[in-house]
């Protein structure tokens, strides 16, 4: 044991400090051996299995106080301690975090004092409790005593050994080694073992504020998968809520210092995996094709939502399951967030919006607000050609027919209800009345009603990312969205997209379609446009300024040339207007050529009236491009309909209607 002693007592001579490269900082380490113990302090972990991978997590230093506290008092077994801003809870006796909302697998939760650096990655893992309780009475020993190179045995084999503060040292067995063992320096390359989380490299968030201004619904669209990195609508909401607690913090920060407001709670509604779980895809694996295997999963998975929406039957299982998973969330964080007094909106990307849309649209006021509604315009207000009763027998040539139903006051939706006695009875012969009842039972078994129910809340704005409700209102018919209309229950709303987003659709233009104008652009969220933007913009009004004045010169050099000449004998009379000549002619080409080809002059465009659907202000907001974008749309293309989670542009003006309703706005007007 002496050799194996000597042979590392050599290797930390050879290699006293560590690489400069190190995450550690070993410098924080006492180097006297006199010094007093002092013991660690603990931190809090989770571990989650990332690319089946255990990672561990560390809480934010205000959840892991609170765990450390409920842990030092004692009653930790039956206590249950909340965390990251209430959307989990930990069970501090079984060691396990749950989530609150949605549905997650549980994950281990552990008190942290000492790590070991993993095998393919930097990041430090910590080791059980237990274990590290021996390593810390090893380390006071050691430190108090002045004795130093320990060597201890965990219950996995692995060998640590404390050499001093500085150097400590964690050795794995050899897989296939003899009954025998080995030395530890003859099983490869030692880990570093650090005490404490300070002495690792790791991010601690300092948590989030306590008060809860506003609660926001997030409806994802197609698939299980929001983002080309093919994580969950859990993961992608968790990266929207950590972009709007840094916006917090820059663009409202006096209204944080004045404590006038704390944050907005964004919580994820899944819809996929309930559709999922009915059997459809047992039905639709039984007859998919074998070839081809991935993708045809990856259509059956995602592209076959848009169809299963368009289907009556499915259409209302998602409808009831969206609905129903927003009313229970509500009703939850309304009992763990009795003070919570602010309002709700609700968000959906892609074919989410569409859900959502739909549901506003059949919404219906409260009880006290009926006579009202009746006086709410209906959103079909141009359905198209919708043909009548007399078109639609024209159509089956049978408009001779007409007035019969006519007299006896039936409309098409009597029609339907009509057996073939009833037609009998009007004395409509038996061919026609198989074509009529045919014709008429057809379209109405496919036209099969939707039930879409209602929310136990008004939401305040409804914001749709990379929407295609605008496509989906043309397809069904609708060529004009009444400008009056206005959600039964809903105030807002806004309609967000990036410019290169295949799936996007305005919807102002169905609004007024009789007008041209752009859609509204959203700010940088440091300010003014992007440059390459402001670049475009410089080069495009410089070649207009550019054609103007050269046509301008041309026509001047051509009225000079063509102008006739004044005769000798009345110079003395022409004297002077040859001398105003330059001024009239000077002017003469800028008139004509404002009259022919005007010069774009800044000025300030009238108002665009949009109608009420967003309580008469605009509805389309797009995104300013990146500069890398701007070299292919197509590249592009697909990414940008998967931007918005963490788009800060569009973080910021959610964060910017949401507390313009509570009468606070940004630091600085973007």
């Amino acid at each position: 044991m002496s050799s194996v002693e000597s042979q590392q007592e050599q290797s930390s001579q050879s290699d006293p400090s560590p690489s400069p490269n190190s995450c550690s900082s070993f410098e924080l380490v006492d180097m006297d051996a006199g010094s007093l113990y002092e013991p660690v302090s603990p931190h809090w972990f989770y571990c989650k299995i990332i690319d089946s991978k255990e990672t561990w997590i560390p809480f934010n230093s205000q959840d892991s106080q609170q765990l450390e506290e409920a842990y030092s008092s004692g009653k930790d077994y039956n206590r249950i301690v909340p965390t990251d801003g209430g959307r989990y809870d930990v069970h501090l006796g079984e060691r396990m975090r749950y989530a609150v909302y949605w549905d997650e697998l549980a994950s281990e939760v552990r008190r942290c004092t000492w790590f070991y650096k993993g095998d393919k990655d930097n990041k430090y893992i910590p080791y059980s409790e237990s274990f590290s309780q021996v390593l810390e009475e090893t380390y006071m020993l050691a430190v108090t005593l002045d004795e130093w190179k320990k060597k201890l045995e965990s219950p996995n084999r692995e060998i640590i050994i404390l050499h001093n503060p500085k150097l400590m040292v964690h050795y794995q067995p050899v897989a296939g080694s003899d009954e025998w063992g080995s030395a530890p320096a003859e099983q490869g390359r030692p880990r570093t073992v650090k005490r404490g989380v300070e002495n690792i490299s790791v991010d601690i968030h300092c948590g989030e504020p306590l008060q809860i201004d506003h609660l926001v619904f997030v409806v994802h669209g197609i698939g299980p998968a929001c983002d080309l990195r093919f994580r969950s609508i859990v993961q992608c909401v968790n990266d929207f809520r950590s972009v709007s607690l840094n916006l917090l913090q820059t663009h409202f920060k006096k209204a944080q210092e004045n404590q006038q407001i704390g944050r907005v709670e964004f919580l994820p509604v899944n819809w996929h995996s309930p559709l999922h779980s009915t059997g459809v895809d047992v039905d639709l694996q039984r007859i998919t094709l074998p070839s081809i295997n991935r993708l045809r999963h990856f259509t059956n998975d995602t592209i076959l939502d848009v169809f299963f929406y368009n289907s009556p039957t499915y259409c209302q299982t998602i409808v009831d399951t969206v609905a129903s998973e927003m009313n229970r969330i509500y009703i939850l964080f309304l009992q763990r967030n009795p003070n919570f007094k602010g309002s709700v909106s609700i968000a959906g990307h892609s074919l989410g919006s569409l859900i959502l849309f739909d549901i506003l649209t059949n919404q219906k006021d409260s009880l006290g607000d009926t006579d009202s509604e009746k006086d709410l315009p209906s959103i079909f207000m141009d359905q198209g050609d919708t043909p009548t009763l007399e078109e639609d027998l024209k159509k089956l040539q049978l408009s001779e027919f007409f007035s019969i139903f006519e007299k006896e006051k039936i409309d098409k939706e009597a029609l339907t209800l009509c057996t073939d006695k009833d037609l009998q009875e009007m004395g409509i012969p038996l061919g026609p009345r198989k074509k009529i009842l045919n014709y008429f039972r057809t379209r109405k078994n496919s036209m099969v009603p939707v039930k879409y129910p209602r929310l136990i809340y008004k939401p305040e704005i409804f914001f749709a990312f990379g929407s295609p409700i605008g496509m989906f209102l043309t397809v069904r018919g609708l060529k004009r969205i009444d400008p009056n209309y206005r959600f039964p229950t809903c105030k807002g709303f806004f309609n967000i997209y990036h410019p290169f987003d295949p799936v996007a659709y305005r919807i102002e233009p169905m609004v007024v379609p009789g007008m041209e104008f752009e859609p509204m652009l959203i700010p940088h969220h440091k300010g003014r446009k992007r440059m390459h933007l402001e670049l475009r913009e410089g080069l495009t009004r410089m070649s207009m300024d550019l054609k103007n004045n050269l046509l301008g010169s041309l026509r001047m050099a051509w009225k000079s040339f063509t102008r006739a000449p004044y005769p000798a004998l009345q110079a003395s009379e022409t004297a002077e207007e040859t001398e105003a000549e330059p001024e009239s002619n000077s002017e003469k080409p800028s008139d004509v050529n404002t009259e022919e080809n005007p010069v774009p002059v800044k000025e300030e465009a009238p108002p665009i009236h949009v109608g009420m659907l967003n309580g008469g202000q605009r509805i389309d907001y797009v995104l300013q491009e990146k500069p890398i974008e701007s070299f292919n749309e197509y590249l592009f293309a697909l990414q940008s309909h998967l931007c918005y989670w963490e788009s800060e542009d569009t973080v910021l003006l959610v964060l910017k209607e949401i507390y313009q309703t509570q009468g606070i706005f940004l630091d600085q007007p973007l």
